[in-house]
């Protein structure tokens, strides 16, 4: 099969030595390593069906992998698979400004997503911290969320079409720039959010919305989560859609930010406990418009009691100073060291009883627990961490991961919220999410994968 792929691809396409594959075998975090067979590196579509075929006929797994960013270990090999990368189609294949459309491949960066769009004055909005280094086909294959689902919706909300190299090794061209298609059953949903395991996505054709002229931007400490959530409230009520990101940031978030990354600085004095970042985004002449609701909704909320202090960005250089201690909490948590990581998802009305109640039990039941809350506190998502400071103690404690997820895990589904909200499953939740999906959902999804890999050659382990 190797010869056969090297002479598809090339012989540099295909990585067969240790040293080249080992970055194509160990997950961001480094939790997860595995060993592959090989890397192949496709560089178009039909280079994908053909590397699909070869290892299918001789009965070799598939993991698809994008920029390898994940957190779940879902593009992590476990053992003799095929690795196929698809960092070298990294296309913009058309983009219709017109119907704020464009079609790009799978293994573009979000980053370079974006800088297309702009560059057509327009924008794509989907967004989060990995973007430099996240592709495309990876954001689809996990339903990725980022800071602007608020306003935008995740990665689903944002997909028009879908082109997808199929089990047995088919080419599925569904890039339709359309929305509205009312003839049969949307397939495209079936592969986003699908990490990989019913087929390989190659391209997508994406939604392009009107490029923001005039953004304003805040820092702002409030007494705790039930004030930020009251504060959501009262923000979309002034401004509406103008509200693009409302992020929460706690106290132990932030000082490991301010530890770890270099130049970061504390907007605010007093060390307060709990922040938020929130962005307000429109036209060109509702500029001054924006600056003032979002002062004047501030100043309101102050004398309320919602609102301890804030500070407003005045210029481009602040605003990406103040989103920098945001997107920077992932990478400081990976210097600091390992924890237990949980990115869950409740109705954003029970964000505060979420937070105070998942608190209270984990440090009852661990006194010591240093917990990282931060997240997208605008659609319910938050990323809710625990370690401990000291290594060896912190060692013992990664060793109670079990209990840990039973106390976080049980909480988020008495309140009506998942388990997994942007991150997927992966090897990591695969066997976590049986506890609290119906026996009907998941035979439902085993039916879904029978149909389109019955030889379960796609990304085995994953999700299922």
């Amino acid at each position: 099969m190797i010869g056969e792929l090297r002479h598809l691809l090339g012989e540099r396409h295909v990585l067969t030595a240790a040293g080249d594959m080992a970055p194509y075998c160990t997950d961001w975090r480094g939790r997860y390593s595995g060993r592959a067979i090989c890397v192949a590196l496709p560089g178009s579509t039909e280079e994908v069906a053909a590397v699909v075929r070869a290892c299918t006929a001789v009965g070799v797994a598939i993991v698809p992998q994008g920029g390898n960013t994940g957190l779940c270990g879902g593009a992590t090999p476990l053992g003799g698979e095929a690795v196929i990368s698809l960092r070298r189609m990294n296309r913009i294949r058309a983009i219709d400004a017109g119907n704020n459309s464009m079609t790009v491949e799978a293994g573009c960066t979000l980053q370079a997503v974006q800088e297309a769009a702009t560059a057509a004055d327009r924008l794509f909005p989907l967004s989060l911290a990995a973007e430099g280094s996240a592709t495309l086909g990876g954001n689809l294959s996990t339903n990725a969320g980022g800071v602007q689902v608020l306003r935008y919706g995740n990665a689903r909300e944002l997909t028009l079409g879908l082109e997808v190299v199929l089990a047995d090794g088919r080419i599925w061209d569904g890039l339709r720039a359309l929305r509205k298609d009312n003839t049969g059953y949307d397939l495209k949903h079936l592969f986003i959010g699908a990490e990989g395991t019913l087929g390989l996505i190659t391209a997508a054709t994406l939604k392009l919305f009107p490029r923001p002229r005039a953004l304003a931007t805040a820092w702002v400490a409030v007494p705790d989560p039930a004030a930020a959530v009251s504060l959501l409230g009262r923000l979309r009520d002034a401004a509406g859609d103008n509200v693009t990101a409302f992020e929460i940031v706690g106290r132990t978030a932030l000082e490991l930010v301010l530890r770890h990354i270099p130049h970061a600085r504390d907007p605010l004095a007093g060390k307060p406990a709990w922040q938020v970042l929130i962005e307000l985004s429109g036209s060109s002449d509702v500029s001054d418009d924006l600056a003032g609701t979002l002062e004047q909704a501030l100043h309101q909320a102050a004398a309320d009691g919602l609102v301890d202090d804030a500070v407003l960005a005045a210029s481009g250089a602040q605003t990406t100073a103040l989103w920098a201690l945001r997107e920077n909490v992932s990478e400081a948590q990976k210097i600091e060291g390992v924890s237990i990581k949980h990115d869950i998802a409740v109705p954003v009305s029970r964000i505060a009883e979420f937070i105070a109640r998942a608190d209270a039990a984990l440090l009852a039941a661990f006194p010591d627990v240093r917990i990282v809350c931060f997240g997208h506190i605008g659609d319910g998502n938050l990323h809710y961490n625990q370690s401990r400071p000291e290594t060896r103690s912190n060692a013992e404690f990664i060793a109670q991961t079990g209990a840990v997820n039973r106390i976080v895990h049980d909480l988020v589904h008495e309140l009506g919220g998942s388990i997994s909200a942007e991150h997927g499953l992966g090897q990591l939740k695969r066997e976590e999410v049986l506890r609290y999906k119906s026996r009907t959902e998941m035979d439902l999804m085993r039916a879904v994968k029978q149909a389109l890999d019955p030889r379960g050659l796609m990304n085995p382990g994953k999700l299922l």
